[in-house]
């Protein structure tokens, strides 16, 4: 299970004995973006949802990718004929995401409160994005936004980890090198066993020569059941759920901890 990463992070706290140098890497977290998710496959899971689109959709090639970052999965959405917007709300990452799709559209924005000019096809949410709503609440307030922002048999697509199945001990890890510097990121979910509370457990060392930089941060994030996510989605969406495998499409096996949520506008 990936405990993948983050569209920002303001509260940071660091072992390094300078602060200024310390909290300049997240000055602006958009110059570090892309190198912290350098081992995502952008493409895979692009390539993915485009054939749930294909599915489950209405044969529309509007699209809207919430929490967007920095535009990596909106570029092969575009490259695959789609007309995309996305939507975050870090500006810096916007303007990259702009750089990168200059055909697409950007918002400033909450994905618990967004409207659209116009609905769209397809609504999608990688990297378990979603969990950053704040709460149970925020969290059924961007359903309705996703809801009322597509068209007639319009799909949403996500992906999710179940409260329940999260193992505090388990966290995933990768090396990049950049400017000179060695990089290591290394990410956790923790679950206090009840709530609706998760945290998204974070830490970043950067090593240039014989000095040696290191970032913790313990951001707050959405904890919910797949029983509860079914509940607040019958609502508005016909639900189906996947294996959390961007190779082959299989229909969830009712027990593993993440799943892939393809959800048909009602």
């Amino acid at each position: 299970m990936r405990a993948v990463i983050f569209y920002q992070l303001n509260t940071v706290t660091t072992t390094n004995s300078n602060p200024s140098s310390s909290t300049a890497l997240y000055t602006d977290l958009s110059g570090y973006y892309d190198l912290m998710c350098a081992d995502i496959n952008y493409q895979s899971q692009s390539h993915y949802v485009r054939r749930l689109h294909q599915f489950f959709g209405n044969n529309g090639k509007q699209h809207l990718d919430l929490a967007c970052g920095t535009g990596p999965h909106i570029r092969y959405f575009i490259d695959s004929g789609y007309q995309c917007q996305g939507l975050d709300i870090n500006q810096p990452m916007l303007d990259i995401a702009q750089q990168r799709c200059p055909e697409a559209q950007f918002i400033l924005g909450n994905m618990s409160e967004f409207n659209l000019a116009e609905p769209v096809d397809l609504i999608t949410c990688f990297l378990y994005s979603l969990h950053y709503c704040a709460d149970i609440n925020k969290l059924q307030d961007c359903f309705a936004c996703v809801h009322q922002s597509l068209k007639p048999e319009g799909v949403f697509c996500f992906n999710a980890v179940d409260k329940h199945s999260i193992d505090n001990q388990r966290f995933e890890k990768h090396s990049a090198v950049h400017n000179d510097s060695q990089f290591m990121f290394s990410s956790a979910w923790y679950y206090a066993g009840q709530g609706e509370q998760q945290t998204l457990r974070l830490h970043i060392e950067k090593s240039t020569q014989q000095h040696k930089q290191s970032w913790q941060d313990h951001h707050p994030m959405v904890a919910i059941s797949f029983a509860q996510l079914q509940t607040l989605l019958s609502p508005y969406f016909e639900v189906h759920m996947f294996e959390h495998d961007y190779d082959k499409i299989i229909p969830w096996d009712q027990t593993s901890g993440n799943a892939i949520f393809a959800c048909v506008k009602k």
